[in-house]
C-alpha cells in the first residue's frame, strides 16, 4: 500500500490493529504513526520501526488514512483537536469508537471529509477479526483500501450504519457467547474423562473447524450437521438432548436480550 496511515489511540485495539498490519504486510513501518498519552507503552511497536508519538497533529499531517481508536469518552475532544488539519480529499477518518455514530462525528469534522466507522472484535489481536464497516461520502478506490486494510485482519462486511448495533451484539458480543459454548464443551469433556488441558484443545479446534468449514465450503450449519448425524446415534441424542433443555431458544434470547440493553441505553 502507498499510503501512511495514523493510528490515533494506542491502547489494546489501537496496538493489535498496527501489529496485525505490520505482520501482514500490508504496511511497511515508516508507513505506520501510532499515538498514545504514555509512548513508553509502544515500545515494542518503536523497536519495530513505527514511528511514535504523543502528539496527534504530527501523526496526522504525515498520514492519508487516520484511524480512531479511542474510549468513546475520549473522542469528542480528540475530534476538536484534529479538525483544523484535516483535508477533504486527503484524509480519510476511519473510526472504531463504538457507539459514536458517523453524524455525531460530522457534526465536528464536518461533511467533506471521507469517513468510515468500523466495528472490529477482539479476535483482531490474532488477525481473525470479523469487521462490520459502514461508509459515508467515499470513494470507491478509498472504500477499497479501507476493506483491503480490514481483510489483513481477518474477514469484513459492509452493512448499513442503522445495524452497527446489531452487528456488536452477533460480531462483538458473539465471541463471547461462543466462548461460553466452549468452556461447556470443555466441562463436559472433563467430566467424561478427559483433562482439563485435553478437552480445551479438543473443544476450542472443533469450534475452529466447524466455522471454517462454513466460511471455505459456504454451506449452511444444518447441512453440515446433517453429515455427523446418524439414525439412532449419539449425535443426533446429544442435540435433542440440548434442543429439549432449550440450548438454540437460550442463545436466540441472548442475542435479542443484548441487542435490546444496547437500545435501553441509548
Amino acid at each position: 500500500m502507498q499510503h501512511t496511515i495514523a493510528i490515533i489511540g494506542g491502547g489494546n485495539l489501537g496496538a493489535s490493529l498496527a501489529e496485525g498490519l505490520l505482520n501482514s504486510d500490508f504496511v511497511t513501518p515508516n508507513q505506520l504513526w501510532v499515538t498514545k498519552r504514555n509512548v513508553q507503552t509502544l515500545q515494542t511497536l518503536k523497536e519495530k520501526g513505527v514511528q511514535i508519538t504523543n502528539n496527534n497533529l504530527e501523526a496526522i499531517s504525515s498520514a492519508d488514512y487516520i484511524v480512531l481508536a479511542v474510549k468513546p469518552f475520549q473522542v469528542k475532544e480528540v475530534l476538536q483537536q484534529i479538525q483544523p488539519v484535516l483535508v477533504p480529499g486527503k484524509h480519510v477518518l476511519i473510526s472504531l469508537v463504538t457507539g459514536v455514530w458517523m453524524k455525531d462525528i460530522r457534526e465536528i469534522v464536518g461533511s467533506e471529509i471521507a469517513l468510515f466507522r468500523a466495528m472490529p472484535n477482539t479476535a483482531i489481536a490474532i488477525q481473525e477479526s470479523m469487521t462490520c464497516i459502514c461508509a459515508s461520502e467515499v470513494t470507491e478506490g478509498q472504500q477499497k483500501v479501507v476493506t483491503d486494510l480490514f481483510n489483513q485482519l481477518g474477514k469484513s462486511v459492509f452493512i448499513e450504519e442503522k445495524l452497527m448495533d446489531a452487528a456488536t451484539v452477533l460480531g462483538a458480543c458473539g465471541t463471547a457467547f461462543a466462548m461460553r459454548y466452549i468452556r461447556a464443551n470443555i466441562q463436559g469433556g472433563i467430566e467424561i474423562g478427559f483433562s482439563a488441558a485435553t478437552a480445551s484443545l479438543i473443544a476450542a479446534q472443533t469450534v475452529k473447524g466447524a466455522a471454517e468449514l462454513l466460511l471455505i465450503k459456504k454451506t449452511h450449519p444444518e447441512q453440515e450437521i446433517d453429515k455427523v448425524t446418524t439414525p439412532k446415534g449419539c449425535t443426533i441424542a446429544g442435540l435433542n438432548e440440548m434442543e429439549h433443555q432449550g440450548f438454540s431458544s437460550s442463545l436466540i434470547k441472548g442475542v435479542i436480550t443484548s441487542y435490546r440493553k444496547i437500545l435501553d441505553d441509548m
